[in-house]
């Protein structure tokens, strides 16, 4: 249980610009910060920090918050977890009460695998620097392939012992559950009993992007993998890790890769330790599996620009190859780069500094263009072959979604072949053709199943003509009522109001409301919408009281979420251009919208009426009575609002 004193201290340290800065990369865009949307499929920037309002909001898919709430949602971690990574970051110390043994139960088994994985690093990292076995053996690993101390601490490996219940002993006598073990992948249960899934091997842990634990590699040692198939073996997928939404390295090299606006993809863990300890940070590894399309999202928040840098035999050329369209697809600029036969990125990198790689990856690099053209086009005299690796070419320049970028890259290839571009243009324009006509019928398709859905849940449920859209204008107004209120809710509009007792009192905004409505008895439909009024006219009477930082501050994840949306402008004009409301214009605005919810309430109540006149049967004239009631309060309101 984290104290209120604590959370103040925690937000007040908390800059939103460099929380968000760690998973995607924001360029300056006039007082505010620009980006990728990390919540859906956002090919141009849409998502917005505001580092003086302390709050983030995508303008595409609508989501945002402040820091707690991005990281809430981001990371899938609950309120207290965000305010401790919080406090990590800023090195605030949290002083918690020592819970229960209820409370312990309580807690998510997500977190209780972090904890563990958490746990097993620093296990190996200490049997690596200090158990007899790990120094003679580990260490010496690590020495003999030059890997420094430096970066074996910033990588934080390890070794595990070849005794094959170390681990889960260690573990059980720490207090660590046996079930957490099996489902993080850090154990297996046989027919003997639980072991070590990673006995014998120096470690590599994998961090998610925010720094986490989420998985391990362990490598068998090179006097151990002659004849050995499984040189490697990583964690299997749990609730805490998908191998095809990590990247090894990406944590490390994150900040590099924004500084850099490229990252280079290489096969390994080893590739991606010898390129940090060269000097180049921006690296990072999918180790050897297939790349996705939730990997090349991840990156695509920190840069557009990939270079793909593998060995130049076989394996590396098919690597080279594998999800070239894919990243095309997702707006990534794809070069490519085989080194030198007999090297590596590993071997290379410990044999040339930095400022050497990094000329030599400027001589050589490709774009993909050049490099699909040359091992797959040029020296193959068959026709039909050549038309076919042509075609492959060109279908890969189909899926680039900028215009000028597909155009450029056409024109590179009808330059190279010699063949006419209008052909080139004809036989992409098909592709592209083809392409939208598959996601129409997919779109189409998907369309009938949700109608097929929405019929089958409507059947025997009667609904009102226009109730639909009575509700969508109802939901819109509450909308504007509680940005009002978010914005302006601690503000006085009425002063010396006198009450039923003669006593004089001020009116906020919050307040006006809150009376207007309950004469009428309304409440909001969102249940979220009564609390943040209710909270603010609670405190509107405290000196400094300001509803927008209140709210947006507040610990109920719910309030302080819509709070920061309601709270954002979608544009932000310059000081010099902020148009200044005009005396009573808060008021006079304050008036109207509370009108016009009362409006769209009466024309509800009005349509339910006029439904349950055509449906009731005894009581057909007590309906119809209180259906003129209801119409002529409706037509007064109307009347007031000029309709």
């Amino acid at each position: 249980m984290i104290d209120r004193q604590t959370i103040d201290k925690i937000l007040d340290a908390t800059n939103i610009v460099d929380v968000v800065g760690e998973f995607v990369t924001l360029r300056k865009s006039g007082v505010n910060y620009k980006g990728l949307c990390p919540f859906h499929d956002d090919k141009t920037p849409s998502f917005m920090v505001s580092p003086t309002k302390q709050i983030c909001k995508c303008f595409s898919c609508g989501e945002g918050g402040t820091a707690i709430n991005f990281l809430m949602k981001h990371e899938q971690i609950t309120y207290p977890e965000a305010l401790r990574w919080l406090a990590k970051k800023y090195n605030i110390e949290i002083h918690e009460k020592e819970l229960t043994e209820e409370e312990k139960r309580e807690q998510s088994d997500r977190e209780s695998m972090f904890i563990v994985n958490e746990w097993a690093m620093n296990y190996f990292k200490d049997i690596l620097h200090n158990d007899p076995d790990g120094v003679a053996i580990g260490r010496q690993y690590f020495r003999s392939r030059g890997v420094r101390d430096d970066i074996v601490e910033k990588f934080n490996l390890g070794f595990s012992l070849s005794k094959r219940d170390a681990l889960a002993m260690a573990a059980k006598k720490a207090g660590y559950q046996e079930e957490f073990l099996l489902k993080t992948g850090l154990c297996i249960k046989g027919e003997k009993g639980v072991y070590d899934r990673y006995a014998g091997r120096v470690i590599f842990p994998w961090f998610n992007v925010s720094g986490k634990v989420v998985a391990f590699g362990g490598r068998l040692l090179d006097a151990r993998t002659k004849g050995v198939q499984q040189k490697y073996v990583n964690s299997p997928d749990s609730e805490i890790y998908h191998k095809e939404r990590e990247l090894y390295g990406l944590y490390q090299g994150k900040k590099a890769i924004a500084k850099e606006d490229c990252v280079y993809m290489v096969e390994g863990y080893t590739d991606v330790i010898a390129m940090h300890q060269c000097g180049l940070e921006n690296v990072v590894a999918n180790s050897g599996t297939a790349l996705s399309k939730h990997q090349i999202k991840l990156l695509r928040r920190f840069t557009p620009n990939i270079i793909l840098l593998y060995d130049g035999d076989e394996a590396g050329i098919h690597a080279a190859m594998r999800g070239t369209d894919m990243l095309l697809a997702e707006g990534m600029k794809v070069k490519v780069l085989l080194l030198p036969d007999g090297d590596d990125p590993d071997s290379f990198a410990r044999k040339h500094t930095a400022q050497e790689f990094k000329a030599y990856i400027e001589e050589h690099a490709e774009d993909f263009i050049s490099f699909k053209t040359k091992l797959t086009v040029e020296n193959v005299s068959d026709p039909v072959k050549r038309s076919e690796a042509i075609g492959g070419i060109v279908k890969s320049i189909s899926v680039v979604d900028d215009n000028l970028l597909r155009d450029e890259y056409l024109t590179q290839l009808s330059r190279r072949l010699g063949i006419k571009e209008e052909t080139l243009l004809n036989s992409m324009n098909t592709l592209i053709s083809r392409d939208r006509e598959e996601k129409e019928k997919e779109y189409d398709r998907e369309q009938a199943q949700n109608a097929q859905q929405l019929e089958r849940e409507q059947q025997g449920k009667p609904m009102a003509i226009g109730l639909h859209t009575i509700n969508d204008q109802i939901s819109q107004v509450e909308d504007l009522i509680i940005t009002t209120i978010v914005r302006d809710g601690e503000k006085v509009i009425y002063e010396d109001v006198e009450t039923a007792d003669g006593e004089k009192i001020n009116l906020s905004v919050a307040q006006f409301i809150a009376y207007d409505m309950g004469e009428d008895g309304l409440n909001f439909s969102k249940p979220v919408y009564n609390k943040i009024l209710q909270e603010v006219v609670a405190h509107c009477g405290e000196e400094g009281f300001k509803a927008e930082e209140y709210l947006t501050r507040h610990t109920d994840y719910e309030i302080s979420s819509v709070a920061a949306s309601m709270a954002v402008d979608s544009y932000q004009l310059s000081k010099s251009f902020q148009p200044k409301e005009r005396e009573g214009g808060l008021r006079q605005r304050v008036e109207h919208v509370v009108l016009d919810y009362r409006y769209y309430c009466l024309k509800e109540k009005v349509a339910e009426l006029n439904q349950a006149v055509k449906t009731c049967k005894d009581d057909f004239m007590t309906v119809l009575t209180e259906l003129k009631r209801v119409d002529g309060l409706f037509k007064e309101v109307a009347k007031k609002l000029g309709r």
